[in-house]
């Protein structure tokens, strides 16, 4: 029996984002299907708030929610899969003027448009780090 050097724990970096990436490039995901008598499939994948990070709620929804696309994938349906990233901007300026109170300022201290644009600064990070946890999820 030979020996192989194999890391003691599993590491998903060393693997997963190069599978993921390697499946966009392959367009696995693409809604349109090769197959002429192919059905349609689409869902709407229900947005998150812009509050954070994705919490195991997330998860199990668009772990459900994937496997439904994937089936019908599988079965040949153009499926179309819509990411959504966020649906209420409350909870969103709600979360920014927590994080203005802890510097012992409110939304008054900056004016509307300087608000305006910290909320939109918010969304940024947070909706682009939503994105990203889908993938890491295998979110296709």
């Amino acid at each position: 029996m030979t020996k192989t050097n194999m890391e003691k724990s599993y590491n998903p970096e060393n693997i997963e984002k190069k599978i993921y990436k390697e499946w966009e490039n392959s367009k696995y995901f693409s809604p349109i299907s090769e197959n002429d008598k192919a059905g349609a499939f689409s869902i709407v994948m229900p947005p998150p708030n812009v509050t954070g990070v994705l919490h195991m709620g997330h998860a199990l929804d668009n772990t459900l929610q994937d496997i439904l696309t994937r089936w019908h994938r599988m079965k040949g349906d153009s499926t179309l899969w819509v990411p959504g990233t966020d649906h209420a901007g409350i909870a969103t300026q709600n979360v920014v003027e927590k994080k203005l109170h802890l510097d012992k300022k409110t939304r008054h201290d900056y004016g509307r448009e300087e608000f305006v644009e910290k909320v939109w600064e918010w969304k940024e990070q947070y909706g682009n780090t939503i994105t990203k946890q889908l993938r890491l999820l295998g979110s296709s």
